[in-house]
């Protein structure tokens, strides 16, 4: 006894039916949770930025800082040597007789323009030596917790 080919036909289709409404389910449920998956990524990324953003603030609020107490520490050291309280010493100069006077004018009172703009270019040379200095250790620092942060080591 063959079946009825129309029988065998409503079958093949409910089953083709079953199976496209199945799959079109899976594929729906399949989008909603990668939409929530992606909504969670979203989320967390945005809390790293902001936490990301704060660091780098303070590491920037503390260079800014470095950079003030260096500009008074330079202020300071011009105030000295334009009051003559700074001064090269004589001292590292070797003299060649013991004997040789000291030329007209007293060497410790007095402070010369050349003396005090050599002292003042000396200490422009350390301080943009501090600022870089600082500037770096800065750079180096807001890496670290970037680093630390984006490869959840914190």
């Amino acid at each position: 006894m063959i079946p009825n080919p129309w029988v065998i036909l409503g079958v093949l289709l409910a089953l083709g039916a079953f199976y496209g409404y199945g799959h079109h389910k899976g594929w729906d449920e399949r989008d909603q949770e990668m939409q929530l998956e992606i909504a969670s990524k979203n989320e967390e990324a945005r809390t790293k930025e902001q936490e990301l953003s704060k660091q780098i603030n303070d590491q920037s609020y503390k260079l800014q800082e470095a950079n003030n107490a260096i500009s008074q520490k330079q202020t300071d050291i011009t105030k000295l040597i334009n009051a003559g309280r700074v001064r090269i010493s004589p001292q590292g100069c070797p003299q060649n007789s013991p004997s040789t006077t000291t030329p007209s004018g007293d060497r410790s009172t007095e402070t010369s323009e050349s003396e005090r703009q050599t002292l003042a270019a000396i200490a422009e040379i350390i301080a943009q030596g501090d600022r870089n200095t600082e500037q770096l250790n800065a750079c180096i620092a807001a890496y670290n917790q970037v680093r630390e942060t984006v490869n959840g080591q914190r």
